[in-house]
């Protein structure tokens, strides 16, 4: 069906128009200036070296993972709480994922403490999602990456310009990967993105973007080389200058688009924050976020109530999701389940709101006014 109010709407305008035409007319289609121009520009924005353009975050993570020497049979702690792609990436790589709980239903983050726990002698990386745009506690993890020799690598797709004490999330550890999927803050309908800090991972994750050659195609146009070597078993993740020049457009718009996400957030929680049946994740997150996504979590309802008010939700023309069914759950990783009963219990209850800078007062009221009264009348029934 359609919906009176979507989940997300794309930031877009004329001037992603424009700049695709400009690529077209320009006869080079492919990985090349436009997508060094990406690079940069995001590089500057967060703070870092170096920026690798990609086909998805998924890639970025493989390459992350691959770049920073994790292999088969490391041990790699990751959230449950995150798409399944997160926890994909340590499996292409041959290593074995540890599930780990987040800290609580206000705090959708992983755990410091839990990790502490999932900590072994085969342990080699610390996978952190920073869900929803918000920061995990990232003293915290850095301090117990010193303290054990864990490399840390951010999957930063919800936080773009998100911050942790006045730094950009995603320049924390050894590589942050950012993703430029449709319904992301950057929408370039598919793409993502590597930063770090560390030479070696940048060129390693350059050589294993584009089959392990030392020459890109576009260099070679330019007559600066006629012949390459391929030094490594590498892979196809190459972006392509077509999405680069839109995602150039979404990164300027980024800044003034993530304020008025914020004064979407900032009217939810007014309208939902006396709602004792309801928490309200990061309520009172005092860095800069990217507002990626409004989850709000039920109390103790159980996933068939929760379920009852989305189809209540749906049925007044608004659409919503859930943030996310957890990895360890599913079939293909059955052999690596465990008990983790904060994950669970929000998974069973979390009910994600629309979201997007363009989302009218009257919408967000509507959406609450709904939703207030769809939490009673389930929890009453």
């Amino acid at each position: 069906m359609g919906f009176k109010i979507p989940l997300f709407d794309l930031n877009y305008d004329e001037k992603e128009i424009e700049a695709v035409v400009s690529v077209l007319e320009s006869k080079w289609i492919s990985c090349g200036p436009k997508c060094e121009e990406l690079e940069n520009l995001f590089a500057d924005m967060i703070g870092v070296k170096y920026a690798l353009s990609l086909s998805n975050c998924t890639a970025a993570l493989h390459l992350a993972l691959l770049s920073a020497g994790i292999g088969e049979g490391d041990e790699v702690i990751v959230p449950s709480l995150t798409f399944v792609a997160t926890v994909n990436a340590i499996r292409y790589v041959g290593a074995i994922p540890v599930f780990c709980d987040i800290a609580s239903t206000d705090n959708l983050c992983i755990s410091p403490e839990e990790i502490k726990k999932c900590i072994s002698d085969k342990t080699k990386a610390i996978m952190v999602m920073h869900y929803g745009g918000y920061s995990c506690d990232m003293d915290e993890i850095m301090k117990i990456s010193r303290d054990y020799n864990i490399k840390v690598i951010e999957d930063a797709c919800h936080g773009p310009l998100s911050e942790y004490k006045g730094q950009k999330v995603g320049s924390f550890g050894v590589a942050g990967c950012f993703s430029f999927f449709s319904n992301k803050n950057i929408s370039t309908a598919e793409g993502g993105l590597l930063v770090t800090n560390d030479e070696d991972v940048y060129k390693k994750a350059k050589l294993l973007r584009s089959h392990g050659m030392t020459v890109l195609s576009y260099e070679k146009s330019k007559g600066h080389s006629t012949s390459y070597d391929v030094m490594e078993l590498g892979h196809n993740y190459r972006f392509n200058d077509i999405l680069a020049s839109i995602g150039i457009e979404q990164l300027k718009k980024l800044p003034k688009d993530i304020e008025r996400r914020n004064k979407v957030r900032e009217r939810y929680i007014s309208q939902l924050k006396d709602n004792e049946k309801l928490i309200i994740p990061f309520e009172k997150y005092e860095y800069v976020s990217s507002s990626y996504i409004f989850p709000v979590v039920l109390k103790d309802f159980g996933f068939e109530k929760r379920d009852k008010i989305r189809a209540i939700l749906q049925d007044n023309g608004i659409q919503t999701s859930m943030h996310y069914p957890p990895a360890h759950r599913f079939s293909l990783y059955e052999d690596f389940r465990k008990e983790l009963p904060v994950t669970e219990n929000v998974a069973d209850n979390e009910i994600t709101l629309p979201m997007y800078g363009s989302l009218k007062e009257e919408d967000i009221d509507y959406i609450c006014e709904v939703l207030n009264r769809a939490v009673y009348e389930v929890a009453n029934s």
